[in-house]
């Protein structure tokens, strides 16, 4: 499906992308019901965009013994054409891209099929692969599907990628935005400098970095190239951080953007939200265990919420890390308005309908 101008422009001047939990019931089967609800609840929020068959949705859809991967894109189809029926600017479809290129390319043909615009083309099946392979690998995708370069951080099965790496991925011609997701100073430095360096500012920078979120997105990342100081920002979020709370996420931005047009100095207070967006991801996302609860962290404030019904995970391993429920009561006392709570119970009988 061919990328809306309209939508283009807005992947570049940032939008909020969530990255889609997947609604399970007490048999670990598809709940369309309450999936179909959360992207109701997206869309609602001000989402610039839906991904899909990420790691927040979890990677595992896409084994046969689920029978969730069609009849999950298929809804995704429904669900946002449903939506842009109502607003002027389409919603941004990112499809996660997973395996090796045998199996990436036929998920990019499944995605267009299913009226996606791009791939987040995840590289942990090539974690021994060279940076030569790599690219390759990326460029061969790109000539059948627009892509979205992830950097995902080790610890969640991801693979540390050098500056040499960015630096050719920006010369792929159909990369449309980056996701930084590393969680690490360095290595976000090195995807921003190589997009700097190779001068793609038609490539939207969007952060993945959960632990510094708000910090990502004041940042002016200035740089040296050819005697000339260029300046590149990260300008929006694809995060499963923002699978919660997406409509305070929606204004955070907002007022992100409204910091950096002036170009002048951060306020203070901006400060301390980044250390209460964190503090608060940490007990979500289960930092204390190395991410281990991180979706079923997600699904237990959807569940609070009411649009989930549980906390279930495709694999059955999978779930709260013990004491991180207490973790999630407590981020919750300390930081209320960070949460979509009010907005949720106004509208959720309409979205479950």
């Amino acid at each position: 499906m061919p990328l809306p101008d309209s939508t283009r422009a807005a992947l570049q001047r940032g939008v909020v992308i969530p990255a889609m939990p997947l609604a399970l019931n007490d048999a670990r089967r598809l709940d369309e019901r309450r999936q179909r609800a959360l992207f109701r609840y997206y869309a609602a929020a001000g989402a610039g965009g839906i991904a899909v068959g990420v790691h927040t949705t979890q990677f595992a859809i896409r084994e046969a013994a689920y029978n969730t991967y069609h009849r999950l894109l298929a809804l995704a189809q429904e669900e946002v054409n449903r939506a842009d029926e109502m607003q002027s600017v389409p919603l941004l479809r990112v499809i996660g891209i997973c395996g090796e290129t045998k199996q990436a390319l036929k998920e990019a043909e499944i995605a267009q099929g299913y009226g996606f615009h791009a791939g987040l083309l995840s590289l942990s099946a090539l974690r021994d692969s060279s940076v030569a392979n790599l690219l390759k690998h990326c460029t061969e995708v790109a000539k059948t599907f627009p892509i979205i370069g992830f950097y995902l951080q080790p610890s969640v099965g991801g693979r540390v990628l050098p500056y040499e790496f960015w630096r050719g991925f920006a010369e792929i011609e159909r990369v449309i935005a980056v996701k930084i997701a590393p969680f690490n100073r360095y290595q976000t430095l090195d995807v921003v400098r190589a997009f700097a360096e190779a001068g793609r500012e038609d490539v939207a920078l969007y952060t993945g970095n959960d632990d510094n979120i708000v910090m990502d997105l004041l940042t002016p990342y200035r740089f040296m190239v050819n005697g000339n100081q260029m300046e590149r920002r990260i300008v929006g979020g694809l995060l499963g951080h923002w699978s919660v709370g997406t409509k305070r996420a929606v204004e955070l931005l907002a007022e992100c953007h409204a910091v950096t047009r002036t170009g002048g100095a951060v306020p203070a207070d901006f400060l301390s939200r980044s250390v209460e967006t964190t503090d608060w991801n940490s007990a979500i996302f289960d930092a204390a265990n190395g991410f281990k609860g991180c979706i079923a962290g997600i699904h237990e404030v959807l569940r609070r919420q009411g649009l989930l019904e549980g906390v279930w995970c495709l694999n059955p391993e999978e779930g709260l890390s013990a004491g991180q429920a207490e973790e999630i009561d407590r981020v919750y006392r300390a930081y209320p308005h960070l949460a979509d709570d009010a907005f949720i119970r106004e509208r959720l009988d309409e979205w479950l309908a």
